[in-house]
């Protein structure tokens, strides 16, 4: 029997952009937040890996070979279609950098 509720401050545009995507998928947010819990109580703890990231890699720091490693694999992915256009990567950098 449903009897809790859950009360949360999130960001604006993150609630917004997931509950769109849960809409589309069909499934309430209730829903989501209860297999949450249920899988923090099954896990004992959070159900995914919280980590810090590691920091890019920058040019100072890669030997010539790495660095032509890198080239090699953007290259042939963006030969493969694989890629992304740049105002989309930049504009995706740009929100984040803002929250």
């Amino acid at each position: 029997m449903k009897d809790a509720t859950v009360s949360a401050r999130v960001e604006y545009g993150i609630k917004n952009q997931a509950e769109d995507i849960l809409q589309r998928l069909g499934i309430p947010v209730s829903v989501v937040i209860n297999s949450l819990y249920r899988q923090i109580i099954y896990r004992r703890g959070v159900p995914f890996e919280i980590t810090i990231p590691a920091e890019p890699r920058t040019l100072d720091t890669m030997t010539p070979d790495e660095l032509n490693a890198k080239l090699r694999h953007s290259y042939a992915q963006s030969l493969a279609g694989e890629g992304r256009p740049f105002e989309e990567v930049f504009d995706e950098l740009e929100r984040s950098l803002a929250r």
